[in-house]
């Protein structure tokens, strides 16, 4: 049988079945009533992503993202099947590689029996298409399902960063693995206020402190004395500094080098500034900002060669000028001078699911790649307008901060090796774990029991959806206990579904702290609030 020649444009939209499946998209969102802008909110896909899928311009990257919109509209059983078929064919045919990083799957909020019975349909029918004869085997690109990511290595304690803004000295009473240290009255201008005279007291308070609590750390530079810059714009600070560099890169290098003598043996590391894309924080040049970064990196390495130097962190990487200067700071060669990228990898807004910001991650990854850099991640904070949103329910801010680290364990296959919550110490913000002087929140003593579960484990994969037979929007991490038994901790992006308890089944453990017996087969019910189950140790 002879198979049609299709091609793309450059639009990248795909003719024939891709046209058809934009159809019945536009079909669907329109009869629901919903429009992009709540479509948007309700799938966590950007607006602009959603039109280009409902006029054909693009091919959604992988089914669960048809699904996850098909839902949210409403779509009847029949209408998956045939969304489904549709999606198979114009990947099939398309001319990009179809193998693409899983975006998170978020589903609304509908009664069980309906989404088991929706996924029951999609599961089946994936194995049924999967092997559906579609022409000469020569002519179809691989379609791949299953885990995202499935590797072995230890989980390195110090993931669990928080960033302390405090200049208190009082370290955070509930377990954490590492410390940066950021608006906490240590900014360059706070420490140099004049030329030649330092105070190092704040600082040394702090360093001293996670030293006695054992807690590595990591020092912020930031904050231009005015002093060293008198005529250039102030700093989204109230202690007068600005956002440009000095006038004289000598001023940098003696500070720099100070700061490293100093700490020498007692720091852990360094980021080389706070928001080096963001004028508020940063108004130079990118070719200022990576001279910077070589002089300050050859002075902390020669003060220090193990420490670990942070290249300056990136913000408002969900826009496109951001991610562009990111970009060209790689191509400039500012990654050759670090050890470490620092981004700030956040979801767009505070109540959005944390696993949004797998789908930053992606483009941040494919941002790399194209510089042709592959350095280490640390995500080292949030964005500024995060800080002026409401804050969340208690059992919102449970979840997400647990989530937030989980999430981050998913994205070490994309490099990520650290994150710091944003922050300890201070209230008013979306999530508190804990203000100074007072107790910890019941956030706070969930990511510390997160902790306790992944003490001394190994990963084995992270995985979410039907790719591995679980529901829509269900998301999994396992893990190998010393002792050999595995560890599955499970959630959900939005909503709750039903799963049944794995072969060797023994415990489930909530993050409160309780745990109860679990036999292989019984129903468990999965939330958006992250649980444990233990299974004995086996093949």
């Amino acid at each position: 049988m002879l198979r049609r020649s299709v091609t793309t444009g450059e639009s990248g939209a795909v003719p024939g079945t891709g046209d058809q499946l934009a159809r019945l998209l536009a079909e669907v969102k329109s009869r629901s009533g919903l429009s992009y802008s709540e479509l948007s909110k309700q799938t966590h896909t950007s607006t602009s992503t959603l039109h280009r899928y409902c006029t054909g311009k693009t091919v959604p990257p992988d089914y669960q993202t048809v699904a996850r919109i098909a839902m949210a509209c409403s779509a009847t059983d029949s209408e998956l099947t045939e969304l489904l078929r549709l999606w198979r064919q114009a990947r099939s045919v398309e001319n990009a590689d179809p193998v693409v990083p899983k975006q998170p799957s978020v589903r609304r909020r509908i009664p069980l029996g309906s989404v088991a019975l929706s996924l029951l349909t999609v599961v089946l029918l994936l194995s049924a298409v999967a092997g559906a004869p579609t022409g000469p085997v020569s002519e179809a690109n691989q379609q791949v399902y299953g885990p995202s990511w499935a590797r072995q290595e230890p989980v390195d304690p110090t993931m669990f960063g928080v960033t302390a803004s405090s200049s208190s000295g009082v370290m955070p009473s509930f377990r954490v693995g590492s410390l940066r240290f950021w608006d906490s009255r240590t900014r360059w201008a706070s420490i140099q206020p004049q030329r030649d005279v330092y105070d190092w007291s704040i600082l040394d308070r702090l360093v001293d402190s996670a030293r006695h609590a054992g807690l590595p750390a990591m020092f912020v530079f930031g904050g231009t004395p005015a002093w060293a810059a008198p005529t250039s714009p102030k700093a989204a600070y109230n202690d007068g500094s600005r956002a440009a560099p000095p006038d004289d890169l000598a001023d940098w290098d003696r500070f720099v080098s100070a700061v490293a003598a100093r700490y020498r043996g007692r720091l852990d590391a360094y980021e080389l500034w706070a928001y080096g894309n963001d004028g508020r924080y940063y108004a130079g040049s990118t070719e200022a900002l990576v001279e910077m970064t070589r002089r300050a990196s050859l002075a902390i390495k020669a003060a220090d060669p193990d420490v670990t130097v942070v290249c300056p962190s990136m913000g408002r990487l969900w826009t496109a000028d951001g991610l562009a200067f990111l970009r060209r700071f790689a191509e400039l060669g500012g990654y050759q001078h670090c050890d470490v990228a620092g981004i700030k990898l956040h979801q767009r807004r505070a109540a959005d699911p944390p696993e949004t910001t797998l789908e930053l991650l992606g483009h941040i990854d494919e941002t790399f790649h194209a510089a042709g850099a592959h350095p280490r991640l640390w995500n080292t904070g949030t964005t500024y307008e995060h800080a002026l949103e409401k804050p969340l329910t208690e059992q919102r801010t449970i979840d997400y901060a647990v989530r937030f680290y989980l999430v981050a364990i998913y994205g070490t296959n994309k490099g990520l090796n650290r994150s710091y919550f944003y922050n300890w110490g201070g209230g008013g913000l979306p999530i508190t774990l804990q203000v100074v002087g007072g107790p910890p929140t019941r956030a706070a003593l969930a990511v510390e029991e997160l902790q306790r579960w992944l003490a001394g484990t190994r990963t084995r994969g992270c995985e979410q959806g039907p790719s591995i037979n679980l529901p829509v929007g269900v998301w999994q991490c396992a893990f190998t206990a010393k002792d050999g038994r595995v560890l599955l901790i499970q959630w959900t992006s939005d909503g709750a579904a039903q799963t049944f308890a794995p072969n060797r089944s023994e415990e489930l453990r909530l993050i409160d702290g309780t745990s109860r017996p679990l036999q292989p087969g019984e129903i468990v019910h999965v939330t958006q609030t992250p649980q444990l189950i233990v299974q004995g140790p086996g093949d």
